[in-house]
């Protein structure tokens, strides 16, 4: 066989496989994400996926026909709500891609179809997270449609998702769907030693400076950590406890200045960044964390100075 002869084939071979992975679809391992191609479904068709993590993402190349999904998190339907009551509610949010293009994503609840995310092809501005809730038992389910186009270039619909047992996460991540009041809310006692036991982060820090993020309409408070209790994540990072540094976002209408003294900051981290949740001054959590020891009610042991 002659070299171009093998050439040819190697390239066959090549251009092949490429074609068959673009048309597979197929679960991550822990079935946390989907990936798959609009080449293998029918024009019309409704493909149905469901996902069983608290976070992951999905990939829909070329899309076409539907894609029905559910998300089944294996999340205990307990949540903490304000003043410490438990309220079931989960809360989701998707964050799409840059270039999330050829489809436009629904939430389905009972039936009814609410827009999320439309088609970004030609849009410049930086797409947006989205949240909902549902209680236990609820049917909620996310519903993406391929959109209409004329030639057959790459298209991705892709994103990230995240389920929280929490009330915060919607406060912190979708500004649209609360008020400054929900929002901004001071955390009694009761919430903060809650907080302490549960958050991503607990840190003990000082308010260096606070920035705006106009791409996520949040401001951005950049902390000096003087002491890290707690991090899920690699968020504060240093060479040393006097040099740890880290940022904590909230929403702007939160009002966050900069201050003297130390604050405790707690909070979520969503889609790689850290939410703040309760950020008392760190005298007053010594003082209600003190109290609640002394009475035995201390949800969890923290080593305070």
């Amino acid at each position: 066989m002659s070299a171009c002869g093998a050439a040819w084939i190697y390239a066959f071979w090549i251009l092949f496989l490429i074609c068959f992975d673009a048309a597979m679809s197929y679960y991550s391992e822990d079935q946390c994400s989907w990936r798959g191609s609009g080449l293998s479904q029918q024009q019309g068709s409704v493909e149905q996926i469901a996902l069983h993590c608290s976070e992951g993402t999905l990939d829909w190349l070329y899309p076409k026909g539907a894609l029905h999904l559910t998300l089944s998190p294996r999340l205990p339907y307990v949540a903490v709500g304000p003043g410490g009551s438990s309220s079931g509610l989960i809360t989701a949010c998707v964050k799409p891609s840059e270039q999330f293009h050829g489809a436009q994503l629904y939430l389905e609840r009972d039936g009814v179809l609410e827009l999320l995310v439309g088609d970004r092809l030609g849009t410049s501005a930086p797409p947006r997270v989205r949240c909902f809730s549902r209680l236990p038992g609820e049917k909620v389910a996310l519903f993406l449609q391929a959109t209409p186009h004329q030639d057959i270039s790459r298209r991705i619909a892709s994103f990230r998702y995240e389920l929280r047992g929490d009330w915060r996460a919607q406060l912190s991540m979708d500004s649209n769907q609360v008020t400054s009041e929900d929002a901004c809310r001071p955390c009694n006692n009761t919430e903060i030693l809650m907080a302490v036991c549960t958050s991503d982060f607990v840190v003990r820090g000082n308010i260096r400076s606070v920035e705006e993020d106009d791409t996520l309409r949040a401001a951005v408070i950049k902390v000096r950590a003087i002491r890290v209790f707690r991090q899920k994540y690699t968020l504060f990072t240093g060479n040393s406890r006097l040099t740890s540094q880290g940022e904590i976002r909230t929403l702007l209408q939160c009002g966050v200045k900069p201050g003297p003294g130390s604050f405790l900051f707690t909070g979520r981290v969503h889609f790689g960044e850290a939410w703040l949740g309760c950020a008392p001054r760190y005298k007053d959590f010594q003082e209600a964390y003190l109290k609640a020891k002394a009475a035995q009610q201390i949800p969890c042991e923290l080593p305070i100075d």
